[in-house]
């Protein structure tokens, strides 16, 4: 793929460099800074100053004055020129020998020390391993002898340094610090003429075509290769390059970085040094010199030196994306690093980056142009601005200029092609969802956020209602009508409610719900916005909206209160905020008798609160409602059972609704026995209970029921006495036989009654009372698991005692033992000190008396003493005296 990359300009006319005189040829050229030397094979040296002028179309264009020349007297070729302007002096090489003029007056200067002679050819080194600024190292080779010599050119002299001796005759060199690189007679070669190590690169057959060896940086260089091709080697003799496909007879190359620029004998040809592919191709008639001097390239034919001129890096770089040449573009733009400082590199490449990425989005490459926005940090408006309508009306951005593509919207982009245009839209969409959090969108957050959201509504996108409901930034204004034009009214009213307009959003909600607007976002908005009610925070508009939900639904609308916190009472510390009073509500659902009951229940069952007052409230309501089915004509047996069963439940569980207020109501109801039962228990009337139970329902597993639950949580005794009191009730003697019949059924089926409760309650009786209640002429036969489980009940309990006492004695015995230890070692201890005392004592008196009076009997002595143990200990002393 072509690209223009340089203009051929006539730098010096033939006109100039030799007037009439035709057989006059450019022999070398040499150029710097502005100065411009040529050597002629007349062997003169024409100095000319190069001033360039950008032309009204930007482009270079060069004044040349031509300064001075010289004859060196020699009539031969001047072959090369080198110029070392440290020393203000070029180097020449003209009838084999080296020597040295003044840049300025190109006057020959005397050299001392060894004299250059028998020169084929000499190159300067560039990358000096000699740390002098005013020396110039050179290599030179030898016109007679396979060796290349390495000298030191100072102002007034020449040293030579080093020999290198070569396999093979040199017939082109290029130096860089330590490195030679070599084009022998057969091959190419790297040789340190330092340590004198050779690395041998390719063959080449240098009577068919001229070498070229050029360096084109540090420890690099690019050699003509067999097969016409361009290679590339370092100091250690590999080729890091990819090698470029150039002529059979090219002449002379140079690098003019990011291009490989060559010469054969009609053409210049332009190749890129970063893919190899042909760029450019001038006609260039004659030519036998090309050279690049500090970027410079400058080509000469026998008569005339032009220079080609290099377009500016982005022109090139803008054409080749006006040819839609993105990958070619972007390689020149990162191959141009290095010669563009850093910062403005930065901002060119990140221009680069986005113009590829609307080329290649027109292209509908979505995934090459999203990484190109990302990476070249594209201010995302300039893409939503493409699409109509998208930005805020209150939108400052103005477009990039100049501008980043070539489309005035979408619809330029798409021609009329609606599936391009959807799948545009679609790009977008999923774009926006990614950068909208990042740093991309700072700055632009409302503008991008707005975007997305009147995508989502054109789109119908599932996540329209996912964006709202989480932080946005999209505008209200804005963002209002699209929503209405689409009909999009529930996530309306959700943007409504992030921007603090709850009102709002419920007026529009509730319009939907009743049928006035038309959305099918939500089938269940009604149910929302009972739930929406019952987290708001605002308690006018719940109060303002809860008879709209009641009268729709007393089920689902009573949830405005029983999902939202409760509030303390009026008498205590201030309500939260959001928080309601129970007993305002219960006010307020006084008319919605369903609902009334729904919160009733959540706050006695659910929230367990322990309050008389809304527990008689919820008794009361639950049993004006059993009363109320029971009146209905004819009634509906599964409705009064689910009644009658939430009743009961609620009379057995709590024990703080008003036990007389319930019974007074349902008194002179024969229906609901079994409810008067379970307040008579409430009451401890546990007689009249257990009467109704047996005697009018004649429902014995209830009256054992009615024990159980009586006794619960209650002492054994208390237990025991409400089973014999139902024993007693199935035992009753003294209600004459008919009315027994007439109440509780025949006297068989009681004493039956009696006899299951004992055989299945048996261990909760007294055996001896319940044996001396029992009629005499019942069988032993029927008592029989009752008495079993009786006397096993008491033998394990007379076990039971005596292990218990067992244990005692055992846990006892030690502390016994220690006891007894202890008050023996106190004992024992008195004992002796008090007989040792008394005997000394004893002795003493004795011996006094006995020189008076002469005894021929024992004296028995008992003495009583008090230690300080408080105890009393008896000691016998016998004395005998003489």
């Amino acid at each position: 793929m072509s690209v223009k990359a340089f203009e051929l300009v006539p730098a010096v006319e033939r006109e100039l460099l030799m007037g009439d005189k035709a057989r006059i040829n450019i022999e070398c050229i040499e150029c710097c800074g502005k100065h411009l030397y040529v050597g002629t094979n007349d062997c003169f040296i024409h100095h000319f100053l190069l001033e360039e002028h950008a032309t009204a179309k930007g482009m270079l264009s060069y004044s040349v004055q031509k300064l001075l020349f010289k004859y060196l007297g020699l009539k031969k070729p001047v072959e090369a020129l080198k110029a070392a302007s440290a020393l203000e002096r070029i180097i020449v090489l003209c009838d084999a020998t080296v020597s040295v003029v003044d840049m300025i007056t190109l006057e020959p200067v005397p050299l001392g020390g060894a004299k250059i002679k028998g020169v084929a050819a000499f190159c300067v080194n560039e990358n000096p391993v000699n740390g002098d600024p005013f020396c110039v190292e050179i290599g030179v080779i030898s016109a007679r002898r396979r060796t290349v010599q390495i000298y030191m050119v100072y102002e007034d002299r020449v040293q030579l340094v080093k020999e290198v001796n070569t396999p093979e005759q040199p017939c082109a060199v290029s130096l860089d610090g330590y490195f030679l690189c070599l084009a022998l007679s057969t091959q190419y070669m790297i040789l340190n003429y330092s340590t004198g190590a050779a690395q041998d690169l390719f063959p080449y057959d240098s009577e068919e075509r001229k070498p070229i060896v050029k360096r084109i940086g540090r420890e690099e260089f690019l050699l003509a290769a067999p097969g016409g091709l361009g290679m590339f080697a370092n100091a250690e003799g590999v080729s890091q390059r990819a090698p470029v496909n150039w002529s059979e007879s090219v002449m002379g190359a140079a690098v003019c970085f990011p291009y490989v620029v060559a010469l054969d004998e009609g053409f210049v040809t332009v190749h890129s040094m970063l893919d190899q592919q042909l760029k450019q191709t001038l006609s260039f008639r004659d030519g036998h010199i090309l050279q690049d001097f500090e970027g410079k390239v400058v080509l000469a034919s026998t008569k005339a030196v032009y220079v080609l001129v290099p377009l500016p890096l982005e022109r090139q770089i803008q054409d080749l994306l006006a040819g839609h040449r993105v990958e070619e573009a972007l390689t020149l733009t990162e191959g141009a690093r290095r010669n563009i400082p850093k910062d403005k590199f930065q901002i060119l490449h990140k221009r680069i980056l986005q113009q590829a990425g609307f080329i290649q989005f027109g292209q509908l490459q979505f995934l090459e142009a999203k990484e190109h926005f990302r990476t070249g940090q594209l201010d995302i408006r300039e893409l939503i601005s493409l699409y109509p309508l998208l930005l805020p009306a209150s939108s400052s951005f103005t477009r990039c200029h100049p501008p980043l593509h070539e489309f005035a919207d979408l619809n330029h982009l798409a021609q009329g092609d609606q599936e391009k245009v959807q799948r545009c839209k679609r790009f977008l969409i999923t774009y926006l969802g990614e950068v909208r959090s990042t740093e991309e969108a700072n700055g632009c957050r409302e503008d991008v956020d707005t975007a997305l959201l009147k995508l989502y509504a054109e789109q119908d996108h599932e996540s329209l209602l996912d964006l709202l409901a989480s932080p946005n930034a999209c505008l209200l204004a804005d963002s209002t009508p699209w929503l209405e034009k689409h009909h999009k009214y529930f996530a309306l009213g959700l943007l409504y409610h992030y921007n603090g307009q709850d009102s709002a959003a419920l007026q529009l909600w509730v319009r939907v719900v009743n049928g006035d607007l038309q959305d099918s976002t939500r089938s269940d908005l009604y149910e929302y916005i009972v739930d929406f009610l019952s987290f708001c925070s605002n308690l006018d508009l719940v109060w303002k909206y809860a008879d709209w939900a009641l009268q729709r639904d007393q089920t689902i609308g009573v949830q405005v209160f029983t999902k939202r916190p409760l509030g303390l009472g009026k008498d205590q510390v201030k309500e939260q905020k959001g928080q309601v009073n129970p007993d305002d509500v219960i006010t307020y659902l006084g008319k919605h008798s369903q609902a009334l009951l729904l919160y009733l229940e959540h706050l006695v069952l659910d929230r367990q609160i322990q309050k008389e007052k809304l527990h008689t409230h919820l008794a009361v309501q639950y049993t004006d409602r059993v009363l109320s089915l029971l009146s209905q004509s004819p009634t509906v047996d599964q409705q009064v059972s689910a009644a009658r069963d939430k009743l009961q439940l609620l009379l057995r569980e709590s024990s703080l609704y008003r036990v007389q207020l319930l019974l007074g109501k349902i008194q002179e109801c024969d229906q609901l026995l079994l409810e008067r039962a379970t307040l008579h228990g409430k009451l401890e009337e546990h007689d009249k209970a257990l009467h109704i139970l047996v005697h009018q329902l004649k429902d014995f597993p209830a009256a054992e029921a009615y024990c159980v639950w009586g006794s619960a949580s209650r002492d054994p005794a208390y237990q025991q006495r409400l089973f014999h009191l139902l024993l007693g009730v199935y035992l009753d003697r003294d209600l004459p036989s008919r009315n027994r019949a007439g109440n509780g059924g025949s006297t068989g089926e009681l004493e039956m009654a009696a006899v299951d409760l004992l055989n299945r309650h048996g261990e909760v009786f007294d055996a001896v009372r319940v044996l001396d209640l029992l009629p005499e002429g019942w069988s032993l036969q029927l008592l029989r698991p009752f008495l079993g489980r009786a006397l096993r009940g008491s033998m394990h309990a007379c076990r039971t005692s005596q292990v218990a006492l067992g244990l005692a004695r055992s846990e006892n015995l030690p502390h016994t033992h220690t006891h007894i230890t202890t008050h023996t070692h106190i004992t024992t201890h008195t004992h002796i000190t008090t007989h040792t005392h008394i005997t000394q004592h004893t002795h003493t008196s004795q011996h006094t008396h006995t020189s008076q009076t002469h005894t021929h009997h024992n004296t028995h002595t008992h003495i009583t003493t008090h230690t300080h143990h408080n105890t009393h200990t008896h000691t016998t002393q016998h004395t005998h005296h003489n």
